[in-house]
């Protein structure tokens, strides 16, 4: 048995790395390793220091620190957490690239303090600003903690989702909304004969992955290399095909011809009239509440049925009209036909969401604006707010921000919802987009972002407190951060670097961001 200091030192001899007593207290707080207490001393077992450091997570510490830099701050990776955790309650309400995690953000504005996080810098009852407000994590976890919140968003979707996560819903005029739809879909479903092919096509997929593509017979056959996992499944892809266009024809589905909108050219023609009969029932809900999460529901859904593989979901690369073999489920996979399973189970999940969500809500307010960070006059929006959030600000201004700008030429932000977008009829900002995708990473778009990202927080500056805190979540490769603070007044004063686990299911490489830390030059 070791003392915390005895197994720092092991550690650090036995890994060949730097391990502080910081990262042992860290192990015990989560669970990795076991303490025990004698003589009020904590004592840990030797024996489960050397089976973590030999461990996945272990090896995987150690292994990112190497390629990272020892100042790598691993407590902050949240590897202790299940993704259940991560996406916990509204935050999966909708899917949005490049959203930071609650935990990270909770981490910041609490009022605990460790080893790394040395103070406290937000407290109850303080309003947070989030100039990039994105999907609204940080009004949500200010609404969990007890703060206010205000966001801006250039996106008009995005501050749609914004809102709707923190907004308080009649749940029962919800469900009743929900159910008026599904049963309404069902029957226009059997007008087009959209799940009956469906179910044809799935019955006869079942039979012939069943017959090649046993599992876990196949998987294992693929893993120690006794097939050819390209070979074979082109093979069996190109087989399955003459079942899958007699099917098709049989129930006189086409896939789009020249397509001159985004919504024709991803969605067959059955799923086509299934989203425009929804949302035409969603336009005559006359609660708006309850109208905007209809709304986030039925932009899930079609995200959701996008005629493209399984793999590619998350970034588009051209329409999928037809059976496929899929290499994440390792069978032959289809496109979707229909809605209604999809709308169902989102219907469900986000009733569910909301309730769990009334378990954590404090009395705050937050609310996001649309509109542009550079220019935007908070002081007026917020006044025009009133209530609660401006009798704050009257009195306290705005404590600080918390933020996760867009990174260089990354993300293209509108385009990931172009099927919202053209759907409900939002206005598209796309120049207006600090970072923007369609503008690279050369020099002179850095420039840009340098200056946009600036002049962002110059905007912000006239709104906050005098002692306010900047925390900006940032993958600086370009380390142009330092001249952002330079221009907009300010100093880095501290910086966190954090690694970012299992951002996307084909990137598994070591990554880390930092947080940087600002204030009043």
């Amino acid at each position: 048995m070791l003392t915390i200091q005895e197994a720092s030192k092991f550690a650090s001899e036995y890994t060949g790395r730097d391990i502080s007593e910081s990262n042992i207290s860290y192990l015990i707080q989560y669970g990795r390793i076991d303490k025990f207490v004698e003589n009020n001393t904590v004592l840990i077992s030797k024996e489960q220091i050397r089976e973590y450091y030999s461990s996945y997570q272990g090896k995987r510490e150690i292994d990112w620190k190497d390629k990272l830099g020892d100042d790598l701050n691993w407590k902050l990776s949240f590897d202790t957490y299940k993704e259940s955790e991560t996406t916990k309650h509204v935050h999966r309400l909708h899917p949005y690239k490049g959203k930071f995690i609650p935990q990270l953000v909770e981490y910041f504005l609490d009022d605990k303090t460790d080893d790394f996080k040395k103070q406290v810098y937000f407290k109850r009852g303080d309003i947070v600003l989030d100039p990039f407000c994105g999907s609204g994590t940080t009004l949500v976890q200010a609404n969990e903690l007890g703060m206010h919140a205000v966001g801006v968003d250039v996106s008009e979707f995005n501050t749609l989702i914004s809102n709707c996560k923190i907004k308080e819903y009649d749940i029962d005029l919800l469900k009743k909304a929900v159910n008026n739809i599904t049963i309404k879909l069902e029957e226009f479903d059997e007008s087009i004969s959209a799940i009956r092919l469906e179910d044809e096509l799935l019955d006869a997929l079942y039979i012939f992955n069943s017959k090649y593509f046993p599992s876990p017979e196949y998987r294992k056959r693929v893993y120690r290399k006794e097939i050819n996992e390209n070979e074979y499944g082109k093979q069996k892809e190109e087989e399955f095909l003459p079942i899958f266009y007699s099917i098709v024809e049989k129930y006189d589905i086409k896939k789009p011809e020249n397509p001159e909108t985004f919504l024709d050219k991803w969605y067959f023609g059955t799923a086509r009239k299934e989203i425009d009969f929804v949302k035409d029932l969603i336009d005559q809900v006359e609660d708006e509440n309850t109208k905007n999460i209809l709304k986030v529901i039925l932009s899930r859904t079609i995200r959701s049925c996008r005629a493209t593989t399984h793999s590619d979901l998350a970034t588009l690369i051209e329409p999928v009209y037809r059976t496929y073999y899929c290499k994440k489920h390792k069978k032959i996979c289809k496109p979707l036909f229909t809605i209604s399973k999809w709308w169902k189970k989102y219907s469900r999940d986000t009733v569910k969401r909301l309730n769990e969500f009334k378990q954590h809500r404090t009395d705050t307010v937050q609310v996001c604006f649309n509109g542009d960070s550079t220019t935007i006059d908070l002081e007026k929006e917020i006044e025009n707010f009133g209530g609660e959030l401006a009798e704050g600000y009257g009195k306290n201004k705005i404590k600080g921000i918390f933020s996760s700008p867009p990174y260089v030429g990354l993300i293209d932000y509108h385009e990931q919802h172009a099927y919202a977008y053209e759907l409900f009829g939002f206005t598209r900002k796309d120049d207006k987009e600090i970072g923007a995708m369609f503008l690279g990473s050369s020099k002179e778009a850095q420039k840009k972002y340098v200056d946009g990202i600036a002049s962002v927080l110059i905007n912000s500056k006239k709104y906050l407190a005098d002692d306010y805190e900047v925390f900006l979540v940032a993958n600086d490769k370009f380390n142009i951060y330092p001249q952002i603070a330079e221009l907009a007044g300010m100093k880095i004063v501290e910086e966190f670097k954090r690694p970012v686990l299992n951002r996307t299911e084909k990137d598994k490489r070591a990554y880390s961001e930092i947080i940087f830390r600002m204030k009043e030059k």
